[in-house]
Parts: structure tokens; C-alpha cells; sequence
């Protein structure tokens, strides 16, 4: 197996390198290297100027609107944009739902929702999780109930990410009590502007609302916004979650936050702390053997052989990698991590130090968000069963 990338490969990688360098503004490459706020006009703006070159979809085939890259070049743009300091792509329409609508949706589902996802213009929001359902998902009670020519749903979701600035969401319903739980559940995409639909902010320690829950009550939905077959919905979720699982290990940040961990303990002055940086030097192999196993999925796809199915290990590593990186930082600023006044950060308040860094901001935060990696997309503990059953039998 050969993970070496070839000249053709490489010259992507320059292309790729020198659009990014071009196109992304600086004002939020900035925020991205700095871990400071990005605003919804932050990430739409970015999102627009993939979508205008038609790389917001940058994982579709030629027939849905992408650039029809293989499993190498995806990777490679994937690198190139997390290093230059974008935003990640908000993955929720065109990494998790664009894939279903294209693989069970009609032609005419396929006409009304890609164009938007593709141009960065319809933000999507996902409902999947609800009080009591999360880790056992297809105890989910969202109901959604068959009258004419429209489903009435009542319900909620909870831990919707972004929720707040959702234009249209897709939503896991029970359609059916009938039969093993995973059998009576639909997939469904719904106007959050829909009457009937509250959308509810939860604010967290860090003073954000990045997460939020939906009521529903008796929301109208025309029937024509089911995807695919009624009560099949969870084959479509299982489709769904292996873009999602994969995504969250998200290798390419965490080469990124990599070199920001190096920057803060040389900064903060624990780098010539041996112990510490024995801690770096420990992270840094699991991120290169992260690589590795991505690049041999990579490297299985591009010559037609069929990988291991591993979107659950991937996000164990890569979860875990992530909460690591943000513990160290936090350690390496000790006291000056702890400070989070978004006004006095964005102002400058905690000082520039060479290169233009922005030194501790937010580190504290950071790492009790990250406690949630571990956790959504699938708990690690309910993927190493997975993980168990697929590859050791």
C-alpha cells in the first residue's frame, strides 16, 4: 500500500493552496488561527465563496453539481482550507444531508434542495437527538402523523447545532409503533419557519448558545418533504452517520491545532519542560497515526477495494485527539486560560505575541466544549461495540 501522494496529487495540493490563499479573507482566517468567534455572516460568507466556485460541495459527483474529486483530492482540500484557516464547512447540508437526498431522495427533491446546499445559501440544521434519545437513538418520540397530503409532527429536539440560524432542517419522526423501534421511523426536511416551530437556545458555560432545542407543535409539513419510504428512515440515519462520524475526526484541524498548542507553550514558556512536551511529542503520533488510517482508507477507495468500515473508529481517535490537544493548551496557560470576555478578546485585550498570535483565547472554554466529542455523532463507548462487531467479528 502506497500512502505517498503522487505528482498529479501534489500539483492539486499547490492548486488547491493558492485559491484558498486568494479567496479566504483574511479577517476570518484571523479568527479561525486565533479560536475567536465566527459569526453566521463569518461562516455564510465563506460558505458563498466555495459555492460560488462550486467547492461548498466539494464531496458531491459531477452529476449533482460537485467537482467529482476522488477520496485523495477531497482529503487534500480538506488539509489545505483547515490549514490556511477556514472555517470547517458547516456540515449539516452538504456533507450530511446532501448524501441522502441524493442517494433516496426523488429527481425532484434532488432539483428543490441541492441548489441551495451547493450554493451556500440555505443553512440546514439537523434533528436528530431528543430528551432521553440520544446514544439510543430509535427511542426517539418525535411523532409524525400521516392526515391527507400533509404529516403533523409534535415533539422536540434538543442539541441542535446552530439551530438558531437554520433555514430548513431534517428531522428523524416516528411515522409508526409498530415492530422493532428502528422500523417506525421516517426521514423528513421541514421551512423552520413553519408555523409551530420554536427554536429555543441553550446557553453554555462558555456564555454561547451554540447548541439549542426545537418544539414542534402541530407543525405542518407537506408529505412530498418525506425522503424516500416511510418508516425506512433509519437505513437513511445509518447513511447519514457514517459522513458524520467521519467528519468529526477531522484530522486536518487537528494538525492545525497542533501547531497552535506548539505556539502557546513556547509562548507561555513550558515547551523546554520535558514532561510537557513529551506530552506535545505523545499527541503528535496519534495525530500522524490518525493520518495513517485515513490515508489508507483513502488509499483502499482510490484503487476500488473495499475498506473496513471504520467511520466508528475514526471517530473514537479523532474525538479523543480533539478533547487531548485542548486539555494541553489549557495546561500550557494555566491561570491565563481561564479569562473569557468576548468583547475584551476581540479587542485585543490578551495581548498579540509574535506572528500576530492572540495568545490564550478562549482555552478554557474550548476544553469544556470539547467534552462533547466524545459523545455526539454516537457515544465512543456504544462505537467501540460497533467497532468490535465489525472488524473482530
Amino acid at each position: 500500500m502506497d500512502l505517498a501522494f503522487t505528482p498529479e496529487e501534489q500539483k492539486f495540493r499547490e492548486d488547491i493552496r493558492a485559491w484558498v490563499r486568494e479567496a479566504l479573507p483574511k479577517d476570518i482566517s484571523d479568527k479561525v488561527h486565533n479560536a475567536l468567534r465566527l459569526t453566521r455572516d463569518d461562516m455564510q460568507r465563506w460558505a458563498r465563496i466555495l459555492g460560488k466556485k462550486g467547492w461548498l460541495g466539494y464531496g458531491w459527483p459531477q452529476q449533482f453539481g460537485g467537482p467529482g474529486w476522488n477520496a485523495i483530492q477531497k482529503h487534500l482540500f480538506e488539509e489545505e482550507t483547515a490549514l490556511a484557516g477556514a472555517p470547517r464547512v458547516v456540515p449539516f447540508g452538504p456533507v450530511m444531508v446532501a448524501p441522502v437526498i441524493m442517494a433516496f431522495g426523488s429527481p425532484e427533491q434532488q432539483q428543490r434542495f441541492l441548489p441551495g446546499i451547493a450554493s451556500g445559501e440555505v443553512w440546514w440544521s439537523q434533528g436528530y437527538s431528543e430528551p432521553g434519545s440520544g446514544s439510543d437513538l430509535a427511542s426517539l418520540k418525535t411523532r409524525a402523523e400521516r392526515k391527507g397530503d400533509k404529516y403533523i409532527i409534535n415533539g422536540q429536539k434538543t442539541w441542535t447545532t446552530l439551530g438558531q440560524f437554520g433555514d430548513w432542517m431534517f428531522n428523524l419522526v416516528r411515522t409508526s409503533t409498530e415492530g422493532k423501534p428502528q422500523t417506525g421511523i421516517s426521514f423528513i426536511v421541514l421551512d423552520m419557519k413553519s408555523k409551530g416551530v420554536t427554536v429555543r437556545p441553550i446557553k453554555l458555560l462558555d456564555g454561547e448558545c451554540e447548541v439549542n432545542e426545537v418544539f414542534f407543535d402541530n407543525v405542518e409539513v407537506p408529505a412530498e418533504n418525506l425522503i424516500g419510504e416511510e418508516n425506512k428512515g433509519w437505513t437513511y440515519a445509518k447513511h447519514l452517520l457514517s459522513h458524520e462520524r467521519t467528519n468529526i475526526a477531522d484530522v486536518n484541524r487537528a494538525k492545525r491545532e497542533l501547531e497552535r498548542l506548539k505556539r502557546i507553550a513556547k509562548t507561555e514558556g513550558v515547551y523546554d519542560d520535558r514532561r510537557f512536551r513529551d506530552e506535545i511529542a505523545r499527541l503528535e503520533v496519534d495525530v500522524v497515526a490518525l493520518e495513517m488510517l485515513v490515508l489508507r482508507v483513502l488509499s483502499a477507495e482510490k484503487s476500488g477495494k473495499n475498506s473496513l468500515d471504520i467511520a466508528g473508529l475514526l471517530k473514537i481517535k479523532g474525538s479523543e485527539i480533539q478533547q487531548r490537544y485542548s486539555e494541553l493548551m489549557m495546561l500550557a496557560a494555566g491561570p491565563f486560560a481561564l479569562p473569557l470576555i468576548h468583547e475584551a478578546m476581540e479587542a485585543g485585550w490578551q495581548g498579540d505575541f509574535p506572528g500576530g498570535v492572540i495568545g490564550n483565547a478562549p482555552l478554557a472554554s474550548t476544553y469544556f466544549n470539547m467534552r462533547k466529542t466524545t459523545i455526539y455523532g454516537g457515544s465512543n463507548e456504544v462505537q467501540r461495540n460497533i467497532v468490535a462487531q465489525t472488524v473482530l467479528g
